[in-house]
């Protein structure tokens, strides 16, 4: 089984670029999570937990939270396995497989993954994406949607009766706090294995393949294999879904999730819609540092080399050569901070926009636009 773990880091190492932000993915079944909502000590070593229909489950002899946590929320994870054909350099078709975790969202059959996990699918028609609960059951899944932006995708089987993860309000958690990861890593071999450690911080923002997240930093040992699965509190509620971690011998303990108030944000778009319609501006750019801007007689910014026609920028009058400094009144040096500041607009706000042109600097106002029905790429705005 081939191992689809996307790794930044082993990419750039080649080119002696530092500590990179690997992509965790394919061989993933993670975590715990389920309808554990509550939990109480009732005297000593008995655990109260009460779940999904006020079902109340008790655990004997339990020292901490993780025991009853990875008791009570093991039926809201899944693995998600992914076959699919690609050509091989003789021209024949050969098969691949990958697989990752899922979190259960709905009772009737929706789950939560990373893109990565199932991009194979996303890309390809000639290929097939399996759903494996905890009860071992398996079913054929469709991909309601997906988006390689945030490294979220949306599933679903036609099964009732599942046992969906109760989310936790992830703008609360603090640092120091419990995080738990339980799944398989390096596949199912190993499914069913618990690591424990805490909310390292909050609201780091990382790059990973030309795309900039927010996320929650974590010490729970995530690894190749819990890719769409999730990060949990000491009550059994969902906080994260992992999706990166830090690939270095350097280092150890940097794993990261994305908060769950923002992964609901865009998994109940993607239930909707089936995608995200994000605040378009029409442009193709360069990042200028200082080096790269001295060399052209230039000022560091975002150079557009390119305008999309019938685009907002093109109605505002941007040029080629145009050099973006300033975007919504702050300063900007790179596509991913445009693109940052431009994903937290709504279609049809109006954003500042300052520019470098011919040795002199010029302002407007640009109305952002819908790429509902654009084709874009990571250095599109």
């Amino acid at each position: 089984m081939e191992d689809r773990s996307y790794d930044i880091y082993k990419e750039k190492k080649n080119s002696n670029v530092g500590l990179i932000v690997g992509i965790l993915c394919a061989m993933v079944v993670v975590s715990i999570i389920s309808s554990a909502i509550t939990y109480s000590l009732m005297s000593k070593g008995q655990m109260q937990l009460i779940g999904a229909n006020n079902t109340t489950y008790t655990v004997e002899n339990v020292e901490n939270p993780v025991v009853a946590v990875a008791e009570i929320t093991g039926p809201s994870v899944v693995g998600v396995s992914v076959t699919f054909y690609e050509q091989s350099f003789w021209g024949e078709l050969a098969e691949g497989e990958a697989e990752g975790s899922g979190v259960i969202y709905s009772e009737d059959g929706y789950i939560i993954t990373n893109y990565h996990v199932i991009q194979e699918a996303v890309n390809s028609s000639n290929s097939a994406v399996k759903v494996t609960l905890a009860n071992k059951e398996e079913y054929e899944a469709t991909i309601v949607g997906a988006d390689e932006t945030t490294d979220l995708a949306l599933l679903k089987i036609e099964a009732t009766g599942l046992t969906p993860a109760k989310f936790a309000d992830s703008d609360k958690i603090n640092v120091g706090e419990y995080a738990i990861a339980i799944g398989n890593p390096l596949g199912k071999e190993f499914a069913g294995s618990v690591t424990v450690g805490y909310i390292s911080a909050v609201n780091r923002t990382i790059t990973a393949d030309g795309r900039t997240y927010n996320v929650i930093q974590t010490d729970a040992a995530i690894n190749p294999g819990n890719s769409g699965g999730a990060l949990v509190n000491s009550k059994g509620e969902v906080v994260g879904i992992n999706t990166v971690k830090i690939s270095d011998e350097s280092v150890e303990g940097l794993g990261f999730a994305i908060p769950s108030n923002y992964a609901l944000k865009i998994i109940e778009e993607l239930k909707e819609n089936g995608k995200i319609v994000r605040p378009y501006i029409g442009i193709y750019g360069i990042d200028l540092d200082k080096t790269l801007a001295s060399k052209n007689n230039l000022v560091e910014g975002v150079y557009i080399y390119k305008i999309s026609a019938n685009s907002p920028a093109q109605e505002l009058g941007l040029q080629r050569g145009d050099v973006i400094v300033e975007f919504d009144g702050q300063k900007v040096l790179t596509i991913n901070e445009i693109n940052t500041i431009k994903n937290e607009k709504n279609i049809g706000d109006k954003v500042k926009i300052k520019v470098y042109r011919d040795g002199d600097y010029k302002e407007g106002v640009l109305t952002l636009g819908s790429d509902e029905n654009v084709s874009t790429s990571n250095v599109t705005n």
